[in-house]
């Protein structure tokens, strides 16, 4: 089994006086197959998690519950992944041609052709080098490709069951009147009059292109300055009275597909498109048949994962160190560590060679049956 050559010298090390002067770069807590899991990795991913619980608005007592509570998995979710990696590579899945469609499209998005200039704004948006993003990105791909294919192919949810969750939720799909709509925004922040006339044209242009037919969201993604861009301008939907009024008198009583002229805005043009006009009451199977699912397969799915996960971890190398909980284990399995530093090499003494050499040299030596005198087996065969 091979591990990365700094982080197995600073363990190896420990113990020889000869790497006296070489500093542990990292610790490793635990081994999974061929790969290894860091002191660092699982510190990166606590910190992590509280900026997540801070951006849920989680303060005080409510911040400090859900970090001891939720960083209790923080093992369990690393040692997860690379035992989906490693599936991945094992069935030899290839996500290479997602990952690249997936970073032309950011690229895109982010209207930065510069390479260069792309991998920086990367580095900016989530910290890490560029190659580290794609290999996350590859990563977490992969396992969701591995998790869709051996686990999620096996979970089946009945077309009668869900008629049956229909029937006895109803209540929970009474709909009121809602609108849903996508949205492009030609923005005219920071620009002078002939910036903003402009902007008022290529908003008309856009709004021209997709009333003949052009992909709205594909537009969007592709020209707008709105944050939703990313996501082809999809704002969601709104109940009556919820937009600015002007606005909602222009889209209410409009059919599916329909798009506005643009409408001036305090930062710029906006171009709207109907996606769906929700009318109120009883929502029918059919409108909803597609929420049903979600609902009915997500608590199938999850406890499917962990087997999954379970089965995974009985097959596997697994050492945890001591100090480190994997809180999801495999019923049974030993997962004890052996520490390298504590592995002493066998020696011998001089002494203990030279009888060695001294014991070999007499196996050549045979006793002369009926004497006390002995011939080598070569004199022996002579005779």
């Amino acid at each position: 089994m091979k591990y990365p050559r700094v982080l197995a010298l600073g363990v190896f090390c420990a113990s020889l006086a000869v790497c006296a002067d070489v500093a542990l770069v990292e610790e490793i807590i635990a081994k999974v197959n061929g790969d290894i899991v860091t002191r660092g990795e699982v510190d990166r991913g606590r910190r992590q998690l509280e900026a997540e619980l801070h951006q849920q608005g989680l303060t005080g007592t409510r911040l400090q519950e859900g970090l001891d509570q939720r960083s209790k998995d923080i093992l369990r979710d690393r040692i997860d992944q690379l035992l989906l990696v490693q599936k991945g590579k094992e069935l030899n899945i290839n996500i290479d041609p997602e990952i690249s469609k997936f970073v032309a499209r950011l690229q895109a998005e982010s209207k930065i052709a510069d390479p260069e200039k792309f991998q920086q704004y990367v580095r900016e948006q989530t910290g890490m080098p560029f190659e580290d993003y794609k290999n996350d990105l590859k990563n977490n791909m992969l396992t969701e490709r591995v998790i869709r294919d051996e686990v999620g192919r096996r979970v089946n949810v009945k077309r009668e069951d869900q008629q049956k969750f229909y029937e006895e939720h109803k209540s929970e799909f009474m709909r009121e009147e809602r609108v849903y709509l996508r949205e492009i925004l030609i923005s005219t922040d920071g620009k002078d009059a002939a910036g903003t006339a402009a902007a008022e044209k290529k908003a008309k242009d856009i709004a021209a292109r997709a009333a003949k037919g052009e992909k709205f969201a594909d537009l969007a993604r592709d020209n707008s300055d709105a944050q939703t861009a990313r996501q082809g301008g999809d704002i969601g939907g709104f109940e009556k009275g919820k937009l600015r009024g002007d606005i909602e008198s222009q889209i209410w009583t409009q059919p599916r597909g329909f798009v506005t002229q643009p409408i001036k805005v305090s930062n710029g043009f906006l171009i709207l498109r109907v996606e769906d006009h929700q009318k109120a009451g009883q929502a029918s199977f059919e409108e909803v048949e597609n929420e049903i699912m979600d609902k009915m397969f997500t608590p199938k799915m999850q406890p499917a994962i962990r087997e999954y996960l379970t089965k995974l971890r009985e097959n596997a190398f697994l050492e945890i160190k001591p100090g480190y909980i994997d809180s999801g284990a495999a019923p049974g399995k030993n997962t004890a560590w052996t520490d390298p530093a504590q592995l002493r090499p066998e020696t011998v003494t001089k002494e203990e060679v030279a009888n060695q050499t001294h014991r070999k040299r007499l196996l050549w030596m045979v006793p002369v049956p009926g004497t006390k005198s002995v011939k080598s087996k070569t004199s022996s065969s002579k005779n």
